[in-house]
């Protein structure tokens, strides 16, 4: 009897790179860093990022036959904002950089990235901070305009502002707050979707260490602007099917849990291809995974992009359990390992 691929994968490893992910700021748009950290990382397992205009990088693995292209795509940029302006006082006012609820990160610690590689700490407030002192503190909208970031310099003016080196435009990244847990838990901002790239690495280790060729050759694409919406919107020519591995997204009636390899059969774009999640299904399965099937009605991926991009390709979307999406958010090892051994399944047959 063969062993099942999730004990085959190097959990250490996986959960090693999750953490070093976690670590590096990568808002939309601004992703060269943590581009540069999976150039070295794949070096490391011997193989080749190239980086293409955009700044999306892509792995290819050849497969045993040359003449079908599996793209499998996960994003490295996260949520994060953007100086909109500097108030006289000194405070920043921003504007978010992907879809989430400004209450989410509130009192949130921050970086501000000058355009010169300067970087400031920061904490975001509302315009009303304290209930000592605004009657409507607690009732305050919290929207983006009563929203502010506090420098964490003597900085009391615009001028002030100004003279650190700060001016509209610079990015500004959130505190992830990185904390991995002895029962496996991962809690963090930023899992989605840095925790699909730890297994997407996880997936290209075993081949490595495993010296296996996958059945069709492998294009993995680390997309830096999915939280905008245009991620994998162009893709290589020689893809006809695509795998977006995404956070899955948990509450409501979704059955998924944060230990699961979530199977998504539809998004607000629409259906899946029936026969790609149909064989994910019954890899699942038959790997022994956990596993759910379930419907996301507020989300799109990177497949979904890569076909409004107009790519003549088909495609499915898989995701490690992400509780609490686009706040603070928690998924389990076990689900990025299954999501790794649901891909490694797929793309070794």
């Amino acid at each position: 009897m063969s062993t099942p691929l999730a004990s085959q994968l190097d959990r250490s490893y996986i959960a090693r790179q999750l953490e070093a992910l976690l670590s590096i700021p990568s808002p939309s748009g601004f992703c060269m860093e943590i581009i540069n950290y999976m150039v070295s990382e794949s070096t490391k397992l011997g193989y080749l990022l190239e980086t293409t205009p955009k700044g999306n990088g892509m792995v290819t693995i050849p497969g045993v036959n040359a003449d079908h292209t599996i793209g499998i795509t996960a994003h490295l940029d996260t949520l994060g904002a953007m100086v909109r302006s500097i108030k006289p006082n000194g405070m920043l006012r921003f504007t978010p950089i992907g879809g989430y609820a400004m209450h989410t990160v509130e009192g949130e610690y921050c970086l501000i990235h000058t355009r010169d590689g300067r970087k400031y700490e920061g904490t975001v407030l509302s315009t009303k901070a304290s209930v000592h002192v605004y009657s409507d503190a607690r009732d305050w909208k919290r929207e983006e305009a009563n929203m502010e970031i506090r420098i964490d310099e003597l900085v009391k003016s615009k001028e002030g502002a100004e003279g650190l080196g700060i001016s509209v435009g610079d990015f500004i990244s959130w505190e992830p707050r990185t904390r991995m847990l002895p029962s496996g838990f991962v809690k963090s901002r930023h899992l989605d979707d840095k925790a699909s790239v730890a297994a997407l690495l996880g997936l290209m280790e075993w081949l490595k260490r495993e010296g296996r060729t996958p059945l069709h050759t492998l294009k993995l694409i680390f997309s830096t602007y999915e939280e905008v919406g245009h991620g994998s919107s162009y893709i290589p020519a020689d893809i006809t099917e695509m795998i977006a591995v995404d956070m899955g997204a948990l509450g409501d009636d979704l059955s998924a849990t944060e230990q699961d390899v979530s199977i998504c059969a539809k998004d607000s774009t629409g259906p899946y291809d029936y026969q790609m999640t149909s064989r994910l299904i019954e890899l699942a399965g038959r790997e022994k995974l956990a596993y759910a099937v379930d419907i996301y009605p507020h989300y799109g991926s990177d497949a979904s992009a890569a076909l409004r991009g107009g790519s003549n390709i088909r495609a499915a979307l898989i995701g490690p359990g992400v509780h609490a999406s686009h706040g603070m958010e928690r998924t389990h090892l076990d689900a990025i390992v299954n999501t790794a051994a649901l891909l490694l399944a797929y793309v070794m047959e």
